[in-house]
Formats: structure tokens, sequence, C-alpha cells
């Protein structure tokens, strides 16, 4: 069933005409989808706002939906939004068309003059250790640069440029939509000059008219030290060429980060685990350690238990803003033998018998629970 309409708007069943066109126009900047793209319900929802607005802002309608609800409309043979045309129409027609009302917000159409150029995506791969210093990444794209056989103006070099005969030079067309709220009328860019008012007589050999061609192009990129998978790196100015004089567009560098076995990353802090045998933990000493920055001694203690942590401050990732370098975190894995031979067995055996209640208890006096414990704080 559809939501009362009362509630849709978040206005009393007393409310008057005033508030309730208040409540829409409300909403209706709230939830339109051009400024809510990351939402993929968005339309559906700017849709069940227009359909109760349009529902309670007529007198017979909202007469009807008092007393019988929806299915009282339904009966009537009323349709949702059957008077749109789409959801552009819906906001053109409550907020005045031929224009977006918001100075750009929702990209409304018809508009001649500068064109900002679109952008261009490219994705580079680094390992931890670029991630460590920062790398140079040369990347390879195309891009659609002003022609240079016609400068960008599209025509034939020698050829007239002429006034567009379809817009007579306004680089907009006009049409005219009737809906709940009345006519209303639209611009939109000219279909044939495409928004610029003029045409050339002779259009330009190499870019066929657009005043723009594709052209390979490659740089080279810093990737910062410390950036993260997923991340990117805009540069400004380096997309595709605008349209009727206006700016490129900009350049977006997506980084991805390869998986290192031996490492896993949070934030700017690695974790390592370190497989130690038995006999190793029990009696302590010196095991080598892979860091970023090569291998390191560290030290055991005797009796070291498992899942011990043991810290390597600024043996981690630089951080990406700021100073400074996260830890290496490494866990001890203290690894038991699952094949023994008949002398191992008896040593074993001889050490159990040797063993008494001092043999297992903690150094520091913590159990299983208070390490688990103590993990889940960190």
């Amino acid at each position: 069933m559809p939501r009362d309409y009362y509630e849709v708007l978040a206005v009393s069943r007393e409310a008057d005409d005033d508030e309730i066109k208040k409540a829409f126009r409300r909403l209706a900047r709230e939830l339109h989808p051009d400024i809510n793209r990351h939402d993929p319900e968005a339309e559906e929802k700017f849709k069940e706002v227009a359909e109760a607005y349009e529902v309670l802002s007529d007198h017979e309608r909202r007469a009807v939906y008092d007393r019988y609800g929806h299915e009282g409309l339904r009966s009537g043979g009323w349709q949702p939004a059957s008077g749109f045309g789409s959801i552009s129409d819906i906001f053109e027609a409550f907020f005045g068309g031929g224009g977006d009302p918001f100075g750009g917000v929702f990209g409304a159409r018809g508009r001649s003059g500068p064109e900002r150029g679109r952008d261009v995506a490219v994705q580079v791969t680094l390992t931890l250790e670029e991630v460590l210093t920062g790398a140079a990444k040369e990347v390879e794209f195309e891009v659609s640069a002003q022609c240079s056989h016609c400068n960008g103006n599209g025509a034939e070099p020698g050829t007239p440029i002429e006034t567009c005969p379809r817009c007579e030079g306004t680089g907009q067309l006009q049409s005219m939509t009737r809906t709940v709220f009345g006519q209303v009328v639209r611009t939109q860019a000219c279909d044939r000059c495409d928004g610029d008012g003029r045409i050339a007589q002779t259009p330009c050999g190499v870019c066929r008219g657009s005043g723009r061609e594709v052209r390979p192009r490659s740089m080279s990129v810093d990737i910062p030290a410390g950036i993260d998978d997923g991340q990117r790196v805009r540069l400004t100015g380096q997309g595709h060429a605008g349209g009727r004089g206006g700016p490129p567009g900009d350049l977006y560098v997506l980084v991805m980060v390869e998986p290192d076995p031996r490492f896993e990353r949070h934030g700017d802090d690695l974790v390592m685990r370190l497989d130690v045998p038995f006999t190793q933990a029990s009696l302590g000493g010196s095991v080598p350690v892979a860091t970023l920055d090569g291998d390191e001694e560290i030290e055991l203690e005797a009796g070291s238990q498992p899942a011990k942590v043991i810290r390597l401050r600024g043996r981690g990732l630089p951080a990406l803003r700021g100073r400074g370098r996260g830890d290496l975190h490494v866990v001890l894995n203290v690894m038991i033998p699952s094949r023994l031979t008949d002398a191992q067995r008896d040593l074993l055996r001889r050490f159990e018998e040797s063993a008494n209640g001092d043999t297992y208890a903690s150094k520091h006096g913590e159990g299983l629970f208070d390490r688990i414990r103590q993990a889940f704080r960190g």
C-alpha cells in the first residue's frame, strides 16, 4: 500500500493549500534525483512526493482521498502522476519552466554559452612499498581537444560561419507542455547547432564540424605516500576540452593497492602473522621479521603465548595528511607439531612427566580470556 499522503508531505490533515505547497517545495528541493545521485531510490522518493502533492493540492481529489483513501482515488479512475511527462516536467511545472530555479544545481537544459568539458578517469596500481614512498606513475588516455585544423570553430579554414536558421542564432528551442499545473514552456539546446547559435557552411574535414578531435595523451602522475586503496588523485584541467570556449574537465586517477600476502592494512597500521615453533616460543630468542623497510630482528620472551602482539612503532605506512608513520603489529602464531617421530614423542612424554603446576603458569598472571579482552580493547 502507498504511504499516507499527509505523512509523505509531513503535514497535518488540517493543512491549508499554502502549507501543502511549502511542504512540497521543501521536499522537492531535498529529494530531487539530480542532487541525490548516490541514492538509487531518489527518483521513486521524488515521485512519491509529487504524487502526494498532485492529490492534496486538488480540492476534489483531496476530498475523495480524505473520505475513501487510496482505494477511493483508484475506483474513480485516477492514476498517479497522470498529468506529468517526466520527473523534470514535475519540477519545471512547479518552479517554472525554461530554466533551473537553483542556478544550475539540477542541470537545466537549454543553456547556450561555455560548456565545461567532461572528466576523464584512469586507474593505476601500487604495491605497499610504493604506498610507503609515494610513486610517479605514467598514465595513458585519450581526450577530446581543440581541433588543430580549424582552431575549434568547426569550419573548414577560409569558409564562413553562419547564423543557425533553426534557432535564429539563439542556440535554444522552446516547446510547450500541458501539465496539471497548466501550460509550461520548456527550453532546450538547439539540436542543429548544439546550442551555439552558429553553424559552419563547410564543416571542418578533420573534426566534422565539432571543433574537437580525439588525441592520445600520456603524462606522469605523482601519487602521494600513504594513499589508500580506492582513493583518487585529481588533476584539474587535464580532461576533455570544453565546448563553446568552456574550460576543460579534470583527470581523475583511481588508485588500487595490490594485496600483500605478508601484511593486512588497517589505516596507517599494518598487521602480520609470525609463525613461531612452539619450542622457540617456549625458550625465547631472536626471530627475523619482514617489514616494508627490510628484515628486522625481534626478541621473543621465553614462554611467549599464542596471539601475543609485538608492536614495532613507526614500521607501518605514512599518514596521507600529517606526519609520522603507523605501526606494525606482529601477531605470534605458535606452531604445534602434527607429525612426530617415536624419539620426539618420547622426549615430549619425558617433558610432560617433569612438568608441574608452575610450568604452564602465565608469567604475568594473565589467562587466555585476559588476552582476548586485551585484544578487543586494542
